[in-house]
């Protein structure tokens, strides 16, 4: 009887602190903060000025890629579901990456093509002669070989890189003052992303780990750049890894900030259009620390989604 009273309370501990961790999760409410969009980078601005079209003219063709196409609109639900995530959340990604980064092809099959391109060529990630592989046996980043994910991994690489190399000269050679993603991944020339996802390089060797677990696709290395092209690019093998991304930033607000933005695909879109996740989820959790509620907003990519959210489920 005592040892079935004991088990008892103990149960009862577990589920109060079960619900105590539940209840500190907070909801992001739906919808824009912002009641007017945020201002587009000139960059994108004169971008889409160059090819002769407008934002609402790419949204638009974007729009039609995806009603036109249930092939792929198949695909992004299955995979979506393989994740976790509501599949609108993936919807958004990719109108937003087509909307004002990249013009969409007219077809899936294109994507295809384009990817082709791509495999069985020679590229390598490094900077000045150096492969990103023989730079990340530098001391400083000593302590990165413990982290046991590949997010752990390169995200503690990037930090190292920002901290200790990004803009300094280390050892009498200079280093740019740009993003690590920027300096040793983009062989063809800076900001590159690619496929329909737009994703890059160090983003894909990131989540690595968790789309082989999930999707059962080899993991990326370093050393075989050609291949983590072949990811992004292939549309099949880059919506596992769009669908990866969405995951952490979910999970990383969740466990971070306390927050659940699963319910928003707003800033999900501006979570996969600024990255870092892990870090804005932290300085967030910071602000909130006093207990006052702080929601995280929308950039102007995730401002679209939000606003044209409508459109976009009714695709599904």
């Amino acid at each position: 009887m005592r040892l079935t009273a004991c088990l008892f309370a103990v149960l009862t501990l577990w589920l109060a602190a079960a619900q105590s961790a539940a209840a500190e999760i907070r909801l992001v409410p739906e919808g824009n903060r912002h009641a007017e969009q945020p201002n587009v980078p000139g960059a994108s601005v004169r971008r889409t000025k160059a090819g002769r079209t407008s934002f609402d003219a790419k949204y638009e063709k974007v729009r039609e890629l995806l009603a036109n196409d249930r092939e792929l609109v198949a695909k992004i639900k299955s995979t979506a579901a393989a994740y976790g995530i509501a599949p609108v959340h993936m919807i958004g990604a990719i109108v937003g990456e087509h909307t004002y980064n990249v013009d969409a092809y007219d077809r899936l099959q294109a994507y295809y093509v384009k990817a082709a391109a791509y495999a069985g060529n020679s590229f390598h990630f490094g900077y000045e002669g150096e492969s990103v592989a023989e730079f990340v046996e530098r001391p400083q980043f000593a302590d990165c070989a413990a982290k046991k994910s590949s997010y752990a991994l390169w995200s503690c690489r990037e930090r190292v890189w920002d901290s200790e190399f990004r803009g300094r000269t280390v050892g009498g050679q200079a280093f740019p003052n740009n993003r690590f993603s920027a300096v040793f991944f983009q062989p063809f020339f800076a900001g590159q992303t690619f496929g329909l996802g737009q994703m890059n390089p160090l983003t894909a060797l990131m989540l690595s780990d968790m789309v082989s677990r999930v999707s059962g696709y080899p993991r990326l290395d370093e050393n075989n750049a050609g291949a983590v092209y072949e990811a992004i690019m292939d549309p099949d093998v880059s919506l596992a890894y769009m669908a990866a991304s969405i995951r952490h930033s979910i999970d990383a607000y969740r466990s971070i900030a306390g927050l659940d933005i699963s319910h928003n695909p707003g800033l999900t879109a501006t979570l996969y259009n600024v990255g870092n996740p892990d870090q804005r989820a932290s300085a967030l959790a910071a602000k909130n620390a006093g207990g006052e509620a702080h929601w995280p907003e929308e950039n102007y990519y995730g401002w679209l989604v939000n606003d044209k959210l409508a459109e976009l489920e009714a695709l599904l």
